[in-house]
């Protein structure tokens, strides 16, 4: 499996990450009107689990390239991806304005994930999915535990 693939530097990777933390580092300096997610989490073993698998999944998005991708065009999981980051954008809006209900926990929670995941799938990058997949399930855990039940 390891044949398919080569150590290159994937920009897009990169990218996709930075548009995705966007919202996180306005949230680090601009506080929400209700904002729950300051609060401690009781899942700190998985928390720790996460971020493990997020730098993870970071990095082989970013520096294992599959040989046969082919180049970033609008294929259906790079529009899944779009869709992903515009409903984890609207989650963000709704949270600033201080709704902070089950679906907009779940809108900070799964929208991201699944649009890593879909960028992975379009570069034909299955390195990166098993991180992915294993940091969706952490965080969302996470966000039920935390801030839904």
């Amino acid at each position: 499996m390891l044949k398919k693939y080569k150590i290159g530097f994937d920009i897009w990777g990169l990218v996709l990450f930075l548009i995705i933390m966007i919202p996180n580092f306005i949230w680090f300096t601009v506080p929400a009107p209700k904002d729950i997610l300051r609060a401690e989490s009781v899942t700190m073993a998985l928390d720790t689990i996460a971020s493990i698998c997020q730098v993870l999944m970071i990095i082989a998005l970013c520096f294992f390239l599959n040989r046969k991708r082919k180049r970033l065009a609008f294929t259906p999981p790079v529009i899944a991806m779009i869709i992903c980051c515009l409903l984890y954008f609207m989650s963000w809006g709704f949270y600033y304005i201080g709704i902070t209900n089950a679906l907009v926990v779940l809108g900070l929670t799964v929208p991201p994930c699944l649009a890593f995941l879909s960028f992975a799938i379009d570069r034909k990058n299955m390195i990166a999915a098993v991180p992915i997949i294993i940091f969706t399930v952490c965080h969302l855990i996470y966000g039920i535990v935390n801030y839904i039940v």
